[in-house]
């Protein structure tokens, strides 16, 4: 998803990208007001480091800015407006305004003290896209996850923490799958590994309520659930699991989203989504259809 937008002239007057998002979510609007200012400082002929000056920061500031990584500050965006060389005031007013909407926090901010900043950028990503595709190989898909499933899993990465830590967790985890019950949902297209169908987290009882659970995900109009079984040898995601989502606003770029232990990347060059595309459409292949994955879980079910 290149831009397609075409950088104007800087005392222009047109509207631009942001009149026609009067209710985008502040993510989008970060990604987008990012990308304008990418735009705007190419244009100019200005260097992330001259730009970083301006701010009385730095390059990698200016970076994060442009990838919509961060909240933005008025003064900040006055100051590289005016070094931009954007002196119509309507569009510099325009502008601060989007600013001002794109650092309206989330719902979850509320959960801001059990949760990492990395994280917390891939849930504005989520619940911005038009279509997010996963692949799972340990644990099932989280927007699919039953609330006892949530728990073990959470448990297994949190032993030492207090039981209403624990709870907090799940309920970010329950919160999260709201999504699926917006009006408008994103197409959801999860790829798992068998191991994570197999794997009894939780005990047979939770595995069971899991394994139904994901029976009747299935069968929602927005999704498609596909599953590569052991007895197709190896897979092309040899680097384990991974998300990429795309959105719908043709100015954003397809993210790719590959959590570690204690941080994230978020991949945003071409090259990079094209290759994690590559891998993801190879991994759909090999996968069972999705009318055999459903029939493949239920079996799996069966034997529990």
């Amino acid at each position: 998803m290149g831009s397609n937008m075409e950088a104007g002239s800087p005392d222009s007057e047109q509207p631009g990208i942001f009149a026609r998002q009067p209710r985008a979510d502040a993510t989008v609007l970060r990604m987008l007001l990012g990308s304008q200012l990418r735009r705007l400082r190419e244009a100019a002929g200005i260097t992330p480091d001259q730009a970083g000056y301006e701010i009385r920061g730095s390059r990698s500031k200016i970076s994060r800015m442009e990838n919509g990584r961060v909240s933005f500050k008025d003064r900040d965006i006055a100051d590289l407006l005016t070094l931009y060389g954007i002196t119509n005031e309507d569009e510099r007013q325009g502008t601060l305004e989007l600013a001002r909407r794109a650092n309206a926090p989330g719902w979850w901010a509320k959960y801001s003290d059990i949760m990492p900043d990395w994280f917390e950028m891939y849930l504005g990503l989520e619940a911005a896209a038009s279509v997010i595709r996963t692949f799972e190989i340990q644990f099932v898909q989280g927007l699919f996850q039953t609330e006892d499933y949530a728990r073990a899993v959470t448990l297994l990465g949190h032993k030492a923490a207090p039981p209403a830590e624990i709870e907090r967790r799940v309920s970010l985890r329950m919160r999260r799958q709201e999504l699926l019950r917006s009006p408008a949902p994103p197409r959801v297209w999860s790829i798992m590994d068998e191991a994570a169908l197999r794997r009894p987290v939780g005990g047979r009882e939770v595995m069971r309520a899991q394994l139904k659970h994901l029976t009747e995900v299935g069968g929602l109009p927005f999704v498609t659930l596909q599953v590569v079984p052991f007895d197709h040898g190896g897979h092309a995601a040899a680097s384990g699991t991974f998300a990429i989502l795309r959105f719908g606003e043709p100015d954003l770029p397809d993210v790719v989203y590959v959590e570690q232990l204690t941080s994230a990347l978020y991949l945003e060059s071409r090259q990079d989504v094209d290759h994690y595309l590559e891998v993801m459409n190879r991994l759909s292949a090999d996968a069972l259809t999705p009318a055999n994955s459903a029939r493949f879980i239920e079996e799996i079910l069966a034997e529990i």
